[in-house]
C-alpha cells in the first residue's frame, strides 16, 4: 500500500510540473537514476514497467526509495491491465499510468484511491475518462499531437489537466511551448535521463538536468 495519497501526488505533480520516467532491468541503476532525480529536486518518478520481471526491480526499488528518497512518490507506468496495476499497487505504487484508456484500470484504482493516469488522444476518450475520476490525463504520444493539442483541449474544457509525454525535451522552448499551452505537468524520459548518462554512469549530470529542469518550470510559472 502506498503512504502517499491521491491527492498528494496530484498536488506533487502539479507543484513540480516534472515526472521523470525510466526503466532498466539492473536494480543498481535505477537505483541511482531515482536517487540522482531526487537529488535534483523531483518528488515524483515512474517507474516503465518493460521488462520480464519488471515488478521485482520495482519491490527492490520502492524499498530503496522508502529508506534513501522517503519524499520519492514512486508510481509505474505501461500498465496495460487491471492484474498488472493490482501487483504494482501491493508493492507500494504510489500512482498508476497507462499507454490506453482502460475501465478495468480505473476501478481497480479507484477502489484503493490510488491515482491513475490513461492516455487519451482525442477528447471524446478524455472526457469518459474524466467521467471515471481520471484527474490528470496523460496526453501520449505527445509528439504527435503537440501544444496546440493541449490548447484546443483547454479551450471547452478548461478543468482538464493534462501531462504529455513522448516530444517533451529539457530545451527551455519546448517546455514553454507545452506550458504556454495549459498542461499540468510533463513527463520526460529518455530525453532526460539519456542514454549517455546511464552508459556512463554521470549521475551528477542527471541530477543538475532535473534541477534545471525544474528551474525552467517554475520560471514559466
Amino acid at each position: 500500500m502506498s503512504e502517499f495519497s491521491r491527492i498528494d501526488v496530484i498536488r506533487t505533480m502539479t507543484d513540480t510540473g516534472l515526472v521523470p520516467l525510466f526503466y532498466h532491468p539492473d536494480s543498481e541503476v535505477m537505483q541511482n537514476v531515482v536517487q540522482a532525480c531526487y537529488r535534483g529536486g523531483a518528488r515524483v518518478f515512474e517507474f516503465t514497467s518493460r521488462g520480464a520481471f519488471a515488478h521485482e526491480i520495482f519491490a527492490e526499488l520502492k524499498k530503496f526509495t522508502a529508506r534513501e528518497c522517503p519524499e520519492m512518490m514512486l508510481g509505474v507506468g505501461s500498465v496495460t491491465d487491471a492484474a498488472a496495476a493490482s501487483l504494482y499497487m501491493n508493492l507500494g505504487a504510489s500512482f498508476v499510468i497507462t499507454p490506453v484508456f482502460r475501465e478495468d484500470i480505473a476501478v481497480v484504482c479507484n477502489r484503493r484511491k490510488v491515482l491513475w493516469s490513461p492516455g487519451c488522444g482525442t477528447l471524446t476518450e478524455i472526457a469518459k475518462a474524466e467521467e471515471f475520476g481520471c484527474e490528470i490525463v496523460k496526453l501520449f504520444p505527445g509528439s504527435v499531437y503537440g501544444p496546440s493539442f493541449v490548447k484546443a483541449i483547454k479551450g471547452p474544457c478548461p478543468w482538464t489537466s493534462i501531462m504529455p509525454t513522448g516530444g517533451v525535451t529539457p530545451d527551455p522552448d519546448n517546455l514553454k511551448g507545452w506550458f504556454n499551452a495549459g498542461v499540468t505537468c510533463v513527463g520526460m524520459g529518455s530525453q532526460l535521463i539519456t542514454s549517455e548518462i546511464i552508459e556512463n554512469g554521470d549521475y551528477d549530470v542527471l541530477e543538475q538536468q532535473v534541477h534545471q529542469v525544474l528551474k525552467t518550470i517554475a520560471g514559466l510559472r
